[in-house]
């Protein structure tokens, strides 16, 4: 293959224009995350709305497994759209990719919920949650690959920096719209009508995302590329199926994006969620804390980027995903101990344990889900943000369960409720009592570790691949390891917090999951900064 020189993938644009590139692309796809975390961001509240009521633990992993849905089948996305980028253009690509994400998004706004029509409305949601995965897997490898085709050899880390910034923007613009919201709309309001809004305006941001990308020019390197008539006729075959580069899409899953993905969901998402649903934290309390640390943390996406391009992309995300293996059981419990310290001290001082058989931890609940009593004990216990031990009973046993001194018999909800309350328990977390500062400090640790891995993933991705296939090649183990190892976090770390009764169990995913990153880039990986395998056609 005849090699392009370095100075190919220096911006021939001016750098008013580069400007502009990495302006227009960073801002689309900050709306087509927006887009795509609006459901993350309202999934507790979805479990009400669009599943069987019976069981809120349940309903939650219900919600939970249609978030993940959206990240089964991006890597699906990645290959078509991939495809599709390194025929056809990366321009056209991502202006498809987002075309569909704004109108799908602004379909579940007028989805009709259980109440209306049934198991139809999970039914729905699920297939609107498919088709946004599907446009975002085409999304973040055009737009990296757009800009870091445009950027300067010693500047790619920095200006693909701000790619990198665009998640965590649309995460905090979608907290920013919903906690407007609920501050406009009283509670039942936003319930009936309410939470339809932040998904309705999507279409305004679609339109004005549209204007932007259709002024952009196609990136020089590609069509200096199509020019010499070297675009390449199968991109999927020479991406996975064809040695060195097959090597390079296993380096780049399970050597960086793997514990990049289970780092970013736990820093932003599991946090939030940990905050709202464990530790009993007001929402727009626990927004304005989240959306904070992220105001204060994104800059550092665009430092670690242009750190990558002094030291090296890998070395930087290699220590980021040590640090956050060491660090999240100690934060996790310090935002407890920070952010609802009268629950810690209820957990402490009246232990509780469950005897029971027949006890299910149900993933996906339809209408003729049963639930047994233990089923309903540890959801009752799991939803109070409550750690339990659990013990075995012979079968045919009513379940039991002991609170602190006080032993329950059988299930019966007002019997439970009524013994938490007179062992004083905290239905809620006492805005007087949170240490603001504190939480907010663990938050911003657990977003700067986010920043350390992803800043420079973009740049990284860019150099490994060879021109002909490069959005192709890096979109698959982008989005297998942001979107299995990563979006699957919510449901699996759930799961395994409400089937082991300890509510910081589902930790253990992504400290092991950046554990093996890690030791994987140590055996098996390469540095990609110096474009010894990138600089071709």
């Amino acid at each position: 293959m005849s090699a392009i020189p370095q100075s190919a993938f220096r911006s021939s644009a001016p750098a008013a224009n580069a400007r502009s590139v990495i302006f227009a692309s960073s801002l689309g796809t900050v709306f087509e995350w927006y887009d795509f975390y609006l459901y993350a961001t309202l999934a507790p509240f979805f479990a009400a709305l669009f599943f069987p009521s019976g069981n809120d633990t349940a309903a939650l992993l219900s919600a939970f497994a249609t978030y993940a849905a959206g990240f089964v089948v991006r890597p699906f996305g990645a290959l078509v759209f991939g495809g599709i980028g390194d025929r056809v253009g990366r321009k056209f690509t991502f202006l498809v990719t987002i075309t569909i994400m704004g109108a799908s998004t602004f379909l579940v706004g007028l989805l009709p919920t259980y109440d209306q029509i049934g198991l139809a409305a999970p039914a729905l949601l699920v297939a609107l949650r498919l088709v946004q995965g599907l446009a975002l897997g085409g999304e973040y490898g055009g737009a990296a690959t757009f800009v870091g085709e445009h950027a300067a050899q010693n500047r790619r880390g920095r200006a693909t920096g701000w790619i990198q910034t665009t998640a965590t923007l649309g995460f905090l613009l979608s907290l920013l719209v919903i906690g407007g919201c609920r501050v406009a709309l009283d509670a039942r309001a936003f319930a009936d009508w309410g939470w339809r809004v932040p998904f309705l305006v999507s279409v305004l941001l679609l339109l004005f995302s549209l204007t932007m990308r259709l002024r952009l020019q196609e990136s020089p390197i590609f069509q200096k590329m199509k020019a010499a008539g070297r675009v390449s006729r199968a991109p999927l075959t020479e991406s996975f199926l064809r040695y060195p580069n097959n090597l390079y899409v296993l380096m780049a899953l399970f050597g960086a994006t793997a514990g990049q993905g289970v780092v970013w969901y736990t820093g932003q998402f599991y946090a939030l969620f940990f905050l709202t649903i464990t530790l009993k934290v007001e929402y727009l309390t626990a927004y304005a804390l989240v959306g904070a640390a992220l105001l204060l943390a994104t800059p550092f996406f665009v430092v670690f980027g242009r750190l990558s391009d002094r030291f090296g992309r890998l070395q930087i995300i290699m220590v980021g995903c040590l640090l956050a293996a060491l660090t999240y059981l100690p934060i996790f419990h310090g935002l407890a101990h920070f952010a609802n310290p009268a629950l810690e001290r209820y957990s402490a001082e009246h232990p509780i344990t469950i005897t029971a058989t027949d006890c299910h931890t149900h993933v996906f609940v339809l209408p003729g889900t049963r639930f047994s009593d233990c089923d309903r004990a540890r959801d009752f216990f799991t939803k109070s943000g409550l750690s339990f031990r659990f013990q075995s009973a012979a079968a045919g046993s009513p379940v039991r369960a002991r609170v602190g001194e006080l032993r329950l018999e059988g299930w019966s909800e007002p019997a439970y409720r009524s013994a938490l309350q007179s062992t004083g328990y905290p239905v809620a977390a006492d805005p007087r009592q949170i240490d603001y500062p504190m939480v907010l400090l663990l938050l911003f640790a657990l977003v700067l570790l986010v920043t350390m891995v992803y800043g420079p993933m973009a740049a990284y991705l860019v150099e490994l691949f060879p021109t002909r296939i490069r959005y192709t090649s890096m979109s698959l183990p982008y989005h297998i390891g942001n979107g299995w190892f990563g979006g699957m976090l919510p449901l699996l770390a759930t799961a395994l917090a409400a089937s082991s009764g300890n509510i910081y169990e589902g930790l253990w995913y992504p400290v092991v999951v950046a554990m093996l990153t890690v030791l994987f880039s140590l055996l098996f990986m390469l540095e990609a900064k110096e474009h010894k395998i990138a600089d071709d056609f």
